[in-house]
């Protein structure tokens, strides 16, 4: 028979080791929670199950679309969650539309749609267009998917043997060259040649993507076009340059290495004989370098953005990636965001007579310039220049009074 004593100490044991054992539980059950906490990622939970859009400033067909729908079969297995990518095309403007939305929607502002654009619009709030409704810095760069060089392609010749840009100077005939919209380089290169360098030349908008520019050479619609990546020439549009159709004429390479299958094409920086020519020239050909820019919308939450910008560069390196690439002969040189920001950054700190200066060789009020006005100190001469000179043949639909300073 247990003694009171013993009794005693058995129930005190008890009371005694239930508050032990009570916290033992509790701490345990803190230390998981909080183990469960320092697991937790928010942007895997806000991506998990989740659709990532990416909006194409292109129609199907052509380079940007070709990369952008490369990139997104492996993106979305290096961002946290593995969101199900989904690319759509978005054309307008020379890309200027996707940059309008993607700016102006506040329900974007989650980081769950990205756009693809060309770099050259990115620039045009620079020279006062009103249809850039966007401001570049403000947007949440993400990177860019490739860094190439880009050239312009004549069709057989124009049919007036132009291999050069020299020769397209000289030519006695008006070129005419298909753009996908006054924004984009397919427009503001050749009015570049135009304007700066006198070469004979007419713009025409309104096609959808380089893929339809090439389609109406082969129909004769047009002459000629800009916009020709190496990557594009690569892949979509290796048969025509093998065969002899398509010759690049002029490459802007701008200190870029240029690549074996531009090495015929006059450099256009051997035309550039002053100081002034060459800055105008940094400004209109430098965002090239910028290939296949990829942007959210601003305000995005930074850690969505860091993620994003990490999962680019993961999936650029993903060997099935790599294997990707090389099936379409391109080898890619991704640029990291932050990258990507700074060099908006240095483009729009440019000094206002040099962005002057390229908005009078780049823009153009319809009806075009003359030949003989290429501007030298206002950017917008468009009275005199129609008063004096009968070259009326550019047509350039959205620039005139909606751009300017």
């Amino acid at each position: 028979m247990k003694s009171a004593y013993a009794s005693l100490r058995t129930r005190s044991a008890k009371q005694f080791l239930i508050p032990i054992l009570g916290i033992g539980l509790v701490a345990g059950i803190f230390t998981t929670a909080m183990s469960s906490v320092s697991r937790a990622d928010p942007v895997s939970d806000f991506y998990k199950g989740k659709r990532l859009n990416i909006l194409i400033g292109f129609g199907a067909g052509g380079g940007y679309d070709t990369t952008t729908r490369l990139v997104a079969r492996h993106y979305g297995r290096h961002v946290p969650g593995r969101p199900t990518v989904v690319v759509q095309n978005m054309p307008g403007g020379g890309s200027l539309k996707v940059l309008n939305f993607l700016y102006n929607q506040p329900s974007l502002r989650d980081g769950a749609t990205l756009g693809v654009f060309n770099s050259a619009a990115v620039l045009e709030p620079l020279y006062g267009n009103k249809k850039a409704q966007f401001e570049a810095r403000k947007l949440s760069w993400i990177g860019s998917m490739h860094s190439d060089v880009q050239a312009c392609a004549v069709w057989k010749g124009a049919g007036a043997g132009i291999k050069t840009l020299q020769d397209m100077i000289k030519s006695k005939k008006t070129v005419v060259f298909g753009s996908t919209g006054p924004a984009a380089p397919t427009s503001l290169f050749p009015l570049f040649f135009k304007n700066a360098l006198g070469a004979p030349i007419k713009v025409v908008t309104g096609y959808k993507g380089t893929k339809d520019v090439n389609l109406a050479m082969q129909r004769g619609e047009v002459d000629a076009t800009c916009g020709m990546f190496e990557s594009t020439v690569r892949g979509a549009f290796y048969n025509d340059f093998k065969s002899g159709d398509l010759v690049m004429f002029v490459q802007v390479s701008m200190g870029l290495p240029v690549p074996d299958i531009f090495a015929k094409a006059t450099p256009v920086t051997a035309l550039l004989t002053t100081p002034e020519l060459k800055k105008a020239a940094q400004l209109v050909f430098g965002p090239s370098a910028l290939t296949r820019p990829l942007s959210a919308a601003p305000g995005v939450p930074k850690d969505r953005v860091a993620a994003l910008r990490k999962a680019l560069l993961d999936a650029m390196k993903d060997p099935a990636m790599i294997a990707d690439g090389k099936k379409i002969k391109v080898t890619f040189s991704p640029i990291a965001g932050d990258q990507v920001e700074k060099m908006i950054e240095e483009f729009y700190a440019t000094p206002t007579d040099v962005v002057k200066k390229a908005y009078a060789y780049t823009h153009t009020p319809r009806g075009g310039p003359c030949r003989d006005a290429v501007p030298r100190a206002a950017p917008y001469e468009s009275v005199p220049c129609r008063s004096r000179c009968s070259d009326q043949s550019l047509r350039l639909a959205g620039a005139g009074p909606d751009i300017g300073f």
